[in-house]
């Protein structure tokens, strides 16, 4: 499917909000530019219908002027049947008004000598006698007008603020409805975020994750927000002049449409040459966000190490590049903006004056003044609406380039959450000829098979890279096997639904995360099933009492994003109390102890050792010395278990594992000597 076809999908969620904010902003354009038509009207009927014809009537009477003793009325103003008298004109010549006493033969230029009217057409002349108005008498002529001219100037002031009020309104309903759509597209792109393969994290810096939940989709507001509602505008105004300028003249609208393929060639031409150009900055930014979150997670590192120049380089060449791609981008939009509207605005004018002045050659009177207004008024406004539209195309571009981004990140392959709920398992766990490999090529994982009961601890051990997280990942479904098969109480995992073979399992890693929050919420994680009695006992079972019992607020201190303000020890802590918090049936400890000092250690070894009682446990470690006590381990080397059993047997063997734990024991002897 399409990005705009996908936009518009978003879009039909709301649709009654946006097809309401379209009728209203028809409403503003109708009213808005029927101000050319008012003052049409003004100008020919009003201001220059003063130079229909006049004829007398036999008294006084509505829209009745007198003048020497005799009383006129337009023609325009008798009502049918209505007696006419003689008939006379009231004409202008340069800047004053004469009145004839009789009817006109034809128009043409006029002149007035003696109190003589000389009106020249080509060949013919025609001379009629005529008396110079006064100010008084004109104003008089011209008294019947005025009320009326009051009415269409209330009415066009009355339509300016139908405009102003509906034209609010609509920018209103624009901006709900894209503030709206935003809200679900970042809902959509987040929870995608909790659906797709924890192999796309891997591969994916997280700052490029975060510039398409947060750049990106913000760009996309502005796609709704500003583009469409100006676009959309532009559409319905140009619609809107067209009609005006086809009830005004024919032919002129016909010579005006000619603008529709020009902006259509237009637009294509600037897509062509400036889309590649967005999808460079786009990814350039996102690069910049990968390297600056990267840089904020490694601020002690690069200090550490005396970086910071060559950080600096870095990121000054990305950001160098993204300033040449985004000048190029300016250099098109210079080229195809408000210079070149500009000049084909002056090209319709130059083709409308000499049009105009053709019929006015050729057919005198033709075209009247209030047209003539009306049409350069339609014409000088037709071109904002076109203006808008190319002043928009970079921000469309850029929406759309963004938009692309955001949904091939929704259409990355993932899992949907599966609810309810799975009974609690036992536990019994069995590997089967299992073969793995992160990239498809090299396994990491060959032919691994053990089997492990319920309250059962497994050990595994081995040089870093032998396979051992592999395994507990496998575990998790958190990748799939190449071949063989993982069972769980004799049911095969990929059978069961990741949400609910999870919720019965519980993990510690190496390097334990927290959340913004207190240590309460990092270890109920806000599951309304882990009551407070839960987590305060869980915390005590660890021996978190003994370590962050001192806090002051206890177990509602607050904890900043990592928990950088506590040590890695209490970190360990608060992690191994969410854990067991939720009373797993399988409980995996990843070198959860490799981070703790040793009193530490021995007071997490005796909480572990009531707790893990009834559950199945594994625990990867390189501190032999942790894991002596356990029921079965698992000496793997470059994939393959190459020794198993208890810490007793695997040390009669005088194997591997015996070497492992006497050169730790070796090193123990070294630092405590």
């Amino acid at each position: 499917m399409s990005v705009s076809r996908r936009l518009l999908n978003y879009a039909a969620l709301y649709k009654r909000t946006i097809l309401l904010a379209l009728a209203m902003l028809a409403v503003a354009v109708a009213a808005e530019l029927s101000g050319p038509f008012i003052a049409k009207t003004m100008i020919d009927r009003h201001i220059l219908g003063i130079e229909q014809p006049w004829y007398q009537t036999s008294g006084p009477c509505p829209d009745a002027v007198s003048f020497q003793g005799h009383w006129y009325k337009r023609a325009d103003y008798f009502s049918a049947g209505e007696h006419r008298g003689r008939p006379a004109r009231v004409l202008q010549v340069g800047h004053s008004f004469y009145f004839v006493n009789g009817t006109l033969p034809f128009d043409g230029e006029r002149t007035v000598h003696d109190g003589q009217l000389t009106v020249h057409q080509g060949s013919r002349e025609a001379t009629l006698p005529v008396t110079r108005l006064s100010t008084q008498a004109l104003y008089a002529f011209y008294k019947p007008e005025l009320p009326r001219m009051w009415l269409l100037a209330l009415l066009y002031f009355g339509l300016l603020m139908v405009s102003v009020l509906f034209t609010y309104g609509q920018r209103l309903l624009f901006q709900i409805s894209a503030n709206r759509i935003l809200q679900q597209m970042r809902q959509d792109v987040f929870r995608q975020i909790h659906r797709i393969p924890i192999q796309y994290f891997d591969n994916t810096p997280a700052g490029k994750i975060v510039s398409r939940v947060t750049n990106d989709t913000e760009a996309i507001r502005d796609l709704f927000v500003t583009v469409l509602a100006n676009i959309c505008s532009s559409i319905i105004y140009m619609v809107g002049i067209y009609v005006a300028l086809f009830i005004l003249d024919v032919r002129m609208a016909l010579i005006s449409l000619l603008l529709v393929p020009i902006l259509a060639v237009w637009i294509t031409l600037y897509r062509k040459y400036a889309v590649t150009i967005n999808h460079r900055i786009r990814a350039l930014l996102s690069d910049i966000n990968a390297m600056i979150n990267e840089t904020i997670q490694g601020v002690p590192v690069i200090r550490a190490f005396n970086r910071q120049e060559r950080t600096l380089e870095e990121f000054e060449a990305l950001n160098h590049e993204q300033y040449i791609s985004q000048t190029q981008l300016l250099s098109i939009n210079s080229a195809t903006g408000y210079n070149l509207a500009g000049m084909v605005r002056n090209l319709f004018f130059v083709a409308m004056i000499a049009y105009f002045g053709w019929k006015s050659f050729h057919l005198a009177g033709a075209i009247s003044f209030g047209a003539l207004y009306a049409f350069v008024d339609y014409l000088n406004r037709l071109f904002q609406p076109v203006v808008q539209v190319v002043n928009q195309l970079a921000n469309l571009e850029q929406a759309r380039v963004s938009a692309d981004r955001v949904f091939q990140l929704l259409d990355e392959p993932g899992i949907d959450v599966v609810d309810g709920e799975m009974p609690k398992y036992r536990g019994d766990v069995v590997f089967d000829n299992v073969y793995f490999s992160y990239d498809g090529k090299h396994d990491v994982l060959k032919g691994i098979s053990f089997s492990a009961k319920q309250g059962q601890t497994v050990a595994l051990v081995g040089h870093t890279g032998s396979g051992k997280s592999s395994i507990m990942n496998l575990l998790f479904r958190f990748y799939q096997p190449r071949s063989g098969k993982i069972t769980i109480d004799g049911v095969d995992i990929s059978m069961i639904p990741r949400q609910h073979l999870r919720r019965h399992m519980g993990i510690v890693l190496q390097d334990p995360f927290l959340f913004t929050g207190t240590i309460a919420s990092n270890v109920s994680l806000g599951d309304p099933a882990v009551p407070r009695e839960r987590v305060e006992q869980a915390l005590r079972d660890v021996g978190a009492d003994k370590l962050l019992g001192h806090l002051p607020q206890g177990w509602d201190e607050p904890v900043l994003e990592k928990g950088s303000t506590l040590s890695a020890g209490q970190r360990q802590l608060i992690s191994f109390a969410r854990a067991l918090a939720f009373d797993p049936a399988i409980l995996v400890l990843d070198e959860a102890t490799s981070s703790i000092d040793t009193e530490t250690e021995a007071v997490i070894q005796d909480a572990l050792e009531v707790l893990k009682r009834g559950r199945t446990t594994f625990i990867i470690a390189h501190r032999l010395s942790t894991i002596r006590n356990a029921d079965l381990i698992l000496v793997l080397d470059k994939g393959v278990i190459v020794e198993r059993g208890s810490h007793d047997e695997l040390m009669a063997l005088k194997g591997r594992y015996y070497q492992m734990y006497q050169l730790q024991q070796g090193e123990r002897v070294r630092e405590t000597g």
